[in-house]
């Protein structure tokens, strides 16, 4: 298949493969089949990079909420279990900055320098995952019955969540509405697409074949654990 890179075509197979096994997804041009009887099967489309990047997104901003909800009751002196925030810790450090950020670090945020692109905002960028990181370890470190129980800790803890969530509540709100669409702009489509490959490969290495899906689980877990889950507890009463 000429112009076409062997490794990204034989994983979109795999996966075409995979969706006709499963049944999904079957369209046909009359009743799900073509004039011979034949069952046509429609690939899923491949989620773009940018999307990609996004939607993780979103798993930081529950986590946001979860340090919101924690340091609400440590500043109130109610029950915060110690391991709902540790893991909480856990997944912006392993998902977060580990993954989600080095993927920005390694091929969003060098694309816009050499195109002259957003340069003084990417600094910006990479200075506060910096940041962030050091506000991670203080959070993990002081994530347990003994630290949340000394007050000098407790107060650290704290002031590290509510640091946190003032820096990345914008820093995401940037990157989604100005710094993706820019990156989205500058890059070949073929580039584009082969790079969200990258991504997914990337993604289910580490995470294994639940991926993404996996991640949000286990979000969505503490979030049952601080009562936080159902979404009409947000709700305001007006």
């Amino acid at each position: 298949m000429t112009g076409v890179d062997p490794a990204v075509e034989r994983r979109r197979l795999l996966r075409l493969s995979a969706a006709t096994a499963g049944g999904v997804l079957l369209t046909a041009s009359a009743g799900g089949r073509t004039a011979a009887g034949d069952v046509t099967v429609a690939p899923a489309e491949e989620v773009p990079p940018t999307e990609d990047l996004m939607r993780e997104h979103g798993v930081l901003k529950r986590i946001l909420l979860i340090y919101e909800e924690a340091e609400r009751r440590l500043r109130h002196g109610k029950d915060l279990p110690p391991e709902a925030l540790r893991e909480s810790a856990d997944i912006i450090r392993t998902f977060i900055e580990q993954y989600h950020e080095k993927l920005e670090e390694n091929y969003i945020f060098p694309r816009l320098r050499k195109a002259g692109k957003l340069v003084d905002t990417v600094d910006v960028l990479k200075t506060q995952h910096d940041k962030g990181r050091i506000l991670t370890r203080r959070i993990l470190d002081g994530a347990t019955a003994k630290g949340l129980a000394d007050e000098h800790t407790r107060k650290r803890v704290v002031h590290a969540m509510r640091s946190f969530d003032r820096m990345y509540a914008p820093h995401e709100a940037r990157e989604d509405t100005v710094v993706f669409p820019t990156f989205r702009d500058i890059m070949p489509a073929r580039e584009f697409a082969e790079m969200g490959e990258r991504f997914e490969d990337e993604e289910h290495r580490r995470f294994g074949a639940a991926g993404f899906t996996g991640i949000v689980d286990r979000v969505a877990g503490i979030e049952r654990e601080l009562d936080i889950y159902q979404l009409s507890k947000f709700t305001p009463h007006v």
